[in-house]
């Protein structure tokens, strides 16, 4: 699963002040070195490979409800909205996964790293 971690890392990356570092034995990935928006599982729980990452209110709920062989509640921080995105399936829509991460990177960064993204090119 080394091009699955390395295709989120750079959709990750890609925005401001992120870095990342191994948790849990694990790459993370935070903003501003401090909040965790997005961390990879390589069979962390589970004999799956996927990532955890923040979600906007409703939608873990909305993708394991429709599609649960893509989407999952992950342990420990599915309860406060978390979703869990499987990696190890056939039809990874990597364009879905790009606006996922968007969302998880939304929900965690400060207002002013926001407004960066929110920016006309």
């Amino acid at each position: 699963m080394v091009d699955g971690v390395e295709r989120l890392r750079g959709l990750c990356l890609a925005f401001p002040e992120v870095t990342e570092r191994l948790s849990h034995g694990e790459p993370t990935w935070f903003v501003r070195g401090k909040k965790t928006f997005v961390t990879f599982a390589n069979q962390h729980h589970d004999d799956r490979v996927g990532f955890w990452c923040a979600a906007p209110e409703g939608a873990q709920e909305a993708l394991v409800g429709s599609d649960p062989e893509h989407f999952f509640r992950p342990p420990y921080v599915g309860h406060r909205g978390w979703l869990g995105v499987y990696l190890d399936v056939d039809g990874v829509d990597w364009a879905h996964l790009e606006d996922i991460v968007e969302d998880a990177y939304r929900q965690i960064a400060p207002k002013t790293l926001i407004a960066q993204l929110d920016q006309p090119q």
